[in-house]
């Protein structure tokens, strides 16, 4: 009874302690003919020697020694091992929320970093101290729009990742909410075209994302200039900030929601992750989440503090601007030391071999018989192929070699049934990529 530590005597004592005979009793509130009296279809209990070696059995089985190509919002990027060695100490592991100023400043002073660190990369001029993810970031967004704006119409880029956009539908449903997507033009990008047509007096906010969902590099600036036109504000979505070693920051956004998972964390059975919303400090009395500031006590010495929390475990919940009772901390504190690592330059160096690595695989693609790259437009690590033959297939034959080629993105668009979204970072080898190529050649045959 390890990990059930109740014995019968016990159980009967609890029973006994509020005027009971049995279970049944405790239960009676259930219909009888709901209640589940058989035995439960379950294997014979294991000792613990042997549940060790089941899950050993188990990680064996993982894709560990799989050449991955497959991106679509979570990215493989190489670790810095100083990153497990500083998240995992005592202070930071196992640290609860910082109320306490006095006793929290390592804690505060991280994310007073961190926030820092992702202001210098958007060129905007206040962050939260995150959120649970990129996902989450956007709706709530997309709620701080309506509150600025008062409007509620929202016009979204159907080259936006489509399950940000699903969450947003699910965050928004009850909100009175008009929400109208924003086809692709011929080069895969939002068509600024139908954005101009669509704006109207009555538009909250404009939604895109650069690079976007399929890798392309959208216009900021453009798509902010029509916005701003309307009244409406512009948020940008950014799921792969490593472009931002390269490209530059949407500093015409008036609010910028991230996914900063390729700082520092591993694409991980779907997460932890960690979401950013980054603005301009006009607007920051509706940022959700928390921010942490530096002040000085009356002897003129550094400190750090939250200084503004609007969320409904500080303020009254009519108030609060989120429903969001937590941050990611460890994450951003992850993201923090990986930034510090790389540096300015090194981030940069870091953007250019995911530039040139998968600039070199797009064009060998391309060479295949019967394939093209789909969109002519610029893109950063990821980018479209359509291929001869279904998608799906060549996966399937692709994984039987070890190989996670990418992702079918009918799924997703209907209209680009026999294309797939690749993506090729930095953890990715010349010889390996000639090798993903080999593969699919072999695959259309």
């Amino acid at each position: 009874m390890r990990y059930l530590p109740k014995s019968e005597t016990e159980r009967q004592g609890m029973l006994a302690s509020i005027g009971l005979e049995s279970t049944d009793e405790l239960f009676q509130c259930i219909p009888r003919k709901m209640r589940f009296r058989g035995r439960l279809n379950l294997p014979k209990a294991l000792s613990e020697f042997e549940l060790i070696e089941y899950f050993r059995g188990r990680a064996q089985e993982n894709a560990g020694d799989y050449l991955r190509f497959l991106g679509a919002g979570a990215y493989d990027h190489l670790r810095p091992v100083l990153i497990d060695t500083i998240i995992s100490r005592g202070e930071f592991l196992t640290a609860y929320t910082p109320y306490q100023a006095e006793v929290s400043q390592g804690t505060l002073q991280a994310i007073f970093e961190f926030q820092t660190l992702i202001c210098q990369l958007t060129g905007q001029e206040v962050a939260n101290a995150s959120m649970y993810d990129g996902s989450t970031a956007l709706p709530e967004a997309v709620m701080m729009a309506l509150r600025l704006t008062g409007r509620h119409r929202l016009l979204v880029a159907r080259s936006v990742h489509p399950e940000y956009r699903q969450v947003c539908e699910t965050y928004t449903r009850n909100l009175s909410l008009e929400m109208e997507p924003l086809s692709l033009d011929p080069s895969g990008r939002v068509s600024m075209g139908e954005l101009e047509e669509k704006l109207n007096d009555e538009t909250a906010a404009v939604v895109i994302q650069s690079p976007n969902f399929l890798g392309v590099i959208e216009s900021a600036a453009e798509a902010a200039k029509l916005a701003h036109g309307r009244g409406a504000l512009l948020i940008v979505v950014i799921t792969e900030p490593v472009s931002l070693g390269l490209l530059r920051p949407p500093t015409e956004a008036d609010i910028v929601a991230i996914e900063g998972q390729s700082f520092g964390l591993p694409v991980s059975y779907g997460g932890p992750y960690v979401g950013v919303i980054a603005t301009k400090e006009k607007y920051v009395r509706q940022l959700p989440g928390r921010l942490a500031g530096m002040a000085y006590d009356g002897q003129g010495r550094r400190g750090f503090v939250l200084t503004l929390a609007t969320r409904e475990q500080h303020i009254r919940r009519e108030k609060a601007t989120s429903n969001i009772c937590t941050n990611q901390a460890l994450c951003a504190l992850a993201a923090t030391v990986y930034l510090c690592v790389l540096g300015k330059e090194g981030l940069r160096e870091l953007a250019e071999q995911n530039l040139a690595k998968a600039h070199y695989a797009a064009k060998k693609l391309a060479k295949l018989p019967g394939v093209r790259l789909r969109f002519p437009a610029p893109f950063f690590n990821e980018f479209v192929v359509e291929l001869p033959k279904a998608p799906g297939g060549v996966l399937k034959k692709l994984l039987k070699k070890k190989i996670i080629g990418g992702l079918a993105l009918e799924r997703f668009y209907p209209e680009l049934k026999p294309c797939l979204l690749a993506c090729v970072t930095e953890t990715a080898s010349r010889a390996q990529i000639d090798q993903w190529v080999g593969e699919i050649r072999a695959a259309l045959r």
